[in-house]
């Protein structure tokens, strides 16, 4: 694929923000990136927006982007709404790449925003529950009051659990990880560390998951700017970048096709990258994603969480945001705020979680499930690869 590049990237903080509109949240991210690129509005040649539950939550359908963006300084710009899921804004990425490597334009920009607080909280349950084929049987017989995702996720836990001998302490100590990273973090949700007992004594989801152990209900946007000329200062490339969608009952499979086809791209090798951001809607998920990713072999991630290994300054960093258990997972907003952690830690400005030398990064995204039975196949997955050059 033809290089492209990220010449800024910004964000809000994630959190519950009754009082700020969805409008709000976007514009400040957008500006945010335009002021980090050096890039003027009027420069713009392509939006791709990421939003995956207005419709349901507020009822918003079809011109989410357009109408978020109606009073800022992209009104009017050319605008494609994307809705894909917890994958929507790497969705809207991949599509901003696209406009530029075509030569459509030479600046886009990709923004994902999200707005899941409501007085209403079934009603971000009700969105996620449509992520899903709401005719398949495994539905109706699920006994869960929570997002069926953490049913899933559970199910994924005890399944890796059986089959790698991971005790529940290593997926307590993957969330502690990423509650310290959390914690670091400026923009993040959930800015309190929490030790591998605070996790396991708090509230049962589902078994095996606690309530640390889960990624929160939230609001955020993250805005990335995409060029095609590589910009004069801290230059960021994307060597690689796949988005797939899922086969039926291909499981973990996805990931791996996905992270193939991005690495190859970039001809870089996942145990090689210096910093990754995952989705870790659940803490045991960032395991299993690492081995499907390469990264680490069969059974050895949860031993590298129980060795401290997964933190900023280990062997291995992995979602040194907070990832979406502490930072938060507005969940069209996640895949551009994975790519602005990197974007941080590949210039070497992310503070106290800052990773030593961090040249080459890895970001991988999910969202929604196409098939339930276990083990579940997510609809889409994105990876994509950075690298500081």
């Amino acid at each position: 694929m033809d290089t492209t590049y990220i010449a800024g990237a910004g964000m809000t903080r994630f959190g519950k923000f009754p009082n700020t509109s969805l409008a709000g949240l976007a514009n400040e991210a957008v500006d945010a990136a335009l002021t980090d690129a050096g890039v003027r509005a009027e420069d713009v040649g392509f939006v791709a927006f990421g939003n995956a539950t207005s419709s349901v939550i507020t009822g918003q359908a079809m011109i989410q982007g357009q109408l978020a963006l109606l009073d800022g300084a992209l009104a009017g710009a050319r605008t494609v709404n994307v809705e894909n899921a917890c994958a929507s804004s790497s969705s809207a990425l991949h599509l901003a790449m696209m406009a530029v490597a075509s030569g459509s334009c030479d600046v886009a920009l990709a923004v994902g925003a999200e707005k899941m607080s409501h007085p209403d909280k079934t009603r971000a349950f009700d969105a996620l529950g449509r992520a899903i084929d709401i005719s398949d049987p495994l539905v109706s017989e699920s006994p869960s009051r929570n997002s069926i995702f953490m049913d899933l996720y559970a199910q994924e836990a005890r399944r890796y659990a059986a089959e790698t001998g991971a005790p529940v302490e290593a997926f307590a100590r993957t969330a502690s990880t990423v509650h310290y990273h959390g914690s670091l973090n400026p923009n993040a949700q959930h800015r309190h560390p929490h030790s591998p007992e605070e996790i396991l004594a708090s509230r049962m989801i589902v078994e095996p998951l606690t309530l640390l152990m889960c990624s929160p209900i939230g609001d955020g946007a993250a805005a990335v700017i995409v060029t095609r000329d590589r910009p004069s200062t801290d230059p960021i490339a994307i060597t690689g970048a796949a988005l797939q969608s899922g086969r039926r009952r291909e499981g973990g499979q996805l990931v791996t096709r996905t992270a193939k086809a991005a690495l190859e791209q970039a001809g870089r090798k996942a145990a090689d990258a210096d910093v990754i951001e995952l989705h870790d809607a659940a803490a045991p998920a960032a395991l299993v994603i690492l081995e499907e990713l390469g990264a680490v072999g069969r059974g050895e991630a949860w031993k590298l969480a129980m060795e401290g290994e997964l933190r900023h300054d280990g062997r291995l960093p992995v979602n040194t945001s907070g990832g979406l258990i502490s930072r938060g997972h507005p969940v069209g907003a996640t895949g551009t705020a994975q790519i602005v952690e990197l974007v941080d830690q590949l210039r070497g400005r992310a503070g106290d979680r800052q990773v030593s030398d961090a040249q080459f990064a890895l970001a991988q995204n999910a969202g929604g499930a196409v098939t339930l039975d276990d083990p579940y196949t997510a609809a889409v997955c994105a990876v994509t690869v950075l690298e500081r050059v």
